[in-house]
């Protein structure tokens, strides 16, 4: 297909522009999606404020949660037609590299990532159409559908922190992320304690069954005040960070029990550090973690959850807006109003 679409483009910084560019055009074992749903994410807001990683040419359209209709394929496809209803990842490993043949696909030498959401039509990869697209049942509402991606890294977060049935866990960060977390650690039947600056995100947490929520704004103790919702005070059995601030890794290592696990899962920026004390991981017994990204089977599992009706989806997802409000959709996520914004 030939011709211009509509895109949101990326120059840099708080520099994002609705503009006419090139329709996608495809290769041998690609599709052209038109897209009917395109989900605000954490990732974009911080791409929005101040870069990515994988934002690096100026001018790119970026957003990476998406949903839509194949409207046109490359040769050679097979599996997929013009019509069907699909969402796709974005990126998929090669199974070939060094950390790939340990299994370890979210740390894949060779991943590339497919941006590109904002925009009227997106181009799937080949290699992403082949392992980390899925056909959208006839009962799954698109923006639903959309919430794949996140979901995915979310259950690869919470299969990987050793949550347990009767667990206590605190969830710092009860943004986007940190309010999945809350729903899937609610589904291994633990105990959830938020915990967050706005009254309106805890209010969604306590929606999605957080046991307890604390506003951090309200005490000066945030540690103490997490220890003393657990038995004998002695702290949570697995502790998550959801923002993605220095300051909340180093309060996050403070918050488990001995033994506990700790789960640093929000992104922090580049060259950022922490301090741990030593002698806290060592004689606690600590199990400290990250857990980055996705894999084909935590894709499958978190499609399965939301096709089989196990995580409300609707409750995650704010209001539409259209493509040209954008800007706004990220500007609100900023001022932490609503959770998600799904933009047609």
């Amino acid at each position: 297909m030939e011709g211009k679409m509509q895109a949101q483009l990326f120059y840099g910084p708080k520099d994002v522009r609705l503009e006419e560019t090139e329709i996608p055009q495809l290769g041998p074992g690609e599709a052209l999606v038109k897209i009917k749903s395109a989900l605000t994410c954490g990732s974009d807001l911080k791409t929005y404020r101040r870069g990515h990683p994988t934002m690096i040419e100026e001018g790119s359209v970026f957003g990476h949660e998406w949903a839509g209709d194949i409207v046109e394929l490359g040769d050679g496809v097979e599996g997929f037609d013009v019509g069907d209803r699909v969402t796709a990842m974005n990126s998929a490993p090669c199974f070939r590299c060094y950390y790939c043949k340990l299994q370890r696909y979210s740390m894949c030498e060779n991943i590339v990532y497919n941006n590109g959401a904002y925009a009227e039509y997106i181009k799937i990869p080949k290699n992403i159409l082949a392992i980390n697209t899925l056909k959208i049942p006839a009962h799954v509402d698109y923006k639903h559908a959309a919430l794949t991606e996140p979901l995915a890294c979310v259950v690869h977060g919470v299969d990987k922190s050793n949550i347990n049935e009767g667990d206590m866990v605190v969830i710092n960060g009860a943004g986007p992320i940190g309010l999945l977390w809350v729903a899937l650690t609610k589904l291994r039947g633990a105990r959830v304690i938020a915990t967050d600056l706005s009254d309106e995100r805890l209010a969604y947490a306590r929606e999605l069954g957080a046991d307890y929520t604390i506003n951090a704004k309200e005490t000066s103790d945030q540690v103490g005040a997490v220890k003393a919702l657990t038995e004998g005070g002695r702290g949570v059995d697995v502790a998550v960070e959801a923002t993605g601030f220095p300051k909340v890794w180093e309060l996050t290592t403070l918050m488990g029990r001995k033994g506990a696990t700790i789960n640093l899962f929000g992104g922090c920026p580049s060259g950022t550090s922490i301090t741990i004390d030593t002698g806290l991981i060592h004689y606690s017994e600590l199990t400290i973690k990250g857990v980055y990204h996705h894999t084909p089977h935590y894709v499958h599992k978190a499609f399965q959850l939301i096709s089989g009706g196990l995580i409300d989806t609707s409750k995650f997802i704010t209001s539409d807006m259209p493509l040209e409000r954008l800007v706004e959709a990220l500007e609100l996520m900023g001022q932490q109003k609503g959770i998600k914004y799904n933009i047609i």
